[in-house]
C-alpha cells in the first residue's frame, strides 16, 4: 500500500474533537438560558440568616449601655432643674419683702426727722406723725391691706378675739364696745385679728327680786 493511502486510512480512523465537542443549535440555546432557582431554594434564600448567640448577646450590651447612658443623662437633668428650683425659692425667700421694704423706709425717714424737729418746734412733731400716718396708711391701702371693722360690731370669732368682757345695759350681748388693737386684713384673708373687748349681760343683783316671786313669798 502506499504512503498516500495509508495516510488517508489513518485519518478515517482518527476521532475528530471537533465533532465530538460541537453542540447542536438546540443544545446551544438551552445552555444559554439561565436555570431558574426551585421554589425550595427560593425560600432558602429569602429567610434571613438567625444571629448567632454572641452576636445577640454584643446586640443586648449595646443596648443596656445606651438605656444606661440616657439614665444619667436624665439624672443629671433632674438634678440640675432640682438646684434650680431650689436657689429660685431660696431667692424668693429671702428677698420677698425687697419691695415691702422699699416702701417702708422713706416713712422711718420721716418719723425720724418729726423726731429730731420736735425739741425745736413741738408742734411739727404732730403735724410729722400726723403724715406719717397718712403715708403708712396709704402703703397698706397699696399692698390690699384694709382695718377689720370692729367698734360696735357684733362679735365674730373669725376676725376678733376677745380680751374681756364688760358688762353693759347700754348694748347688746357680745357687742364690741372696745377696741384694744385694730386687725387688718389682706385681700379677704384676715391678717391680724382685731383685738377687742365685748359686752355681756349684767348679773343679776339679789336685790333685784321680781315683783311676783317677792308677792308669792309674802
Amino acid at each position: 500500500m502506499s504512503k498516500k493511502k495509508k495516510a488517508e486510512k489513518k485519518l478515517k480512523e482518527e476521532p475528530k474533537a471537533d465533532d465530538e465537542e460541537t453542540l447542536t443549535p438546540e443544545e446551544t440555546a438551552e445552555a444559554e438560558i439561565p436555570k431558574e432557582p426551585s421554589p425550595e431554594e427560593t425560600a432558602e434564600a429569602e429567610i434571613p440568616k438567625e444571629p448567632s448567640p454572641e452576636e445577640r448577646l454584643e446586640e443586648k450590651e449595646l443596648e443596656i449601655a445606651e438605656l444606661k447612658n440616657e439614665m444619667l443623662r436624665l439624672r443629671a437633668d433632674t438634678e440640675n432643674i432640682r438646684r434650680r428650683l431650689n436657689k429660685e425659692k431660696l431667692d424668693s425667700i429671702q428677698y420677698s419683702n425687697e419691695k415691702l421694704i422699699k416702701e417702708v423706709i422713706p416713712i422711718f425717714d420721716n418719723l425720724e426727722r418729726a423726731l429730731a424737729a420736735a425739741d425745736a418746734n413741738p408742734d411739727s412733731l404732730k403735724q410729722g406723725v400726723e403724715m406719717i400716718s397718712k403715708q403708712f396708711l396709704a402703703l397698706l391701702q397699696k399692698e390690699k391691706v384694709k382695718p377689720i371693722p370692729a367698734l360696735g360690731e357684733k362679735f365674730d370669732p373669725n376676725i376678733h378675739e376677745v380680751l374681756s368682757q364688760i358688762e353693759s345695759d347700754e348694748h347688746e350681748e357680745n357687742t364690741v364696745i372696745e377696741e384694744y388693737s385694730r386687725g387688718y386684713f389682706l385681700n379677704d384673708r384676715v391678717l391680724i385679728p382685731a383685738r377687742v373687748v365685748t359686752s355681756k349681760k349684767p348679773a343679776p343683783h339679789p336685790d333685784d327680786e321680781p315683783k311676783e316671786e317677792a308677792e308669792a313669798t309674802a
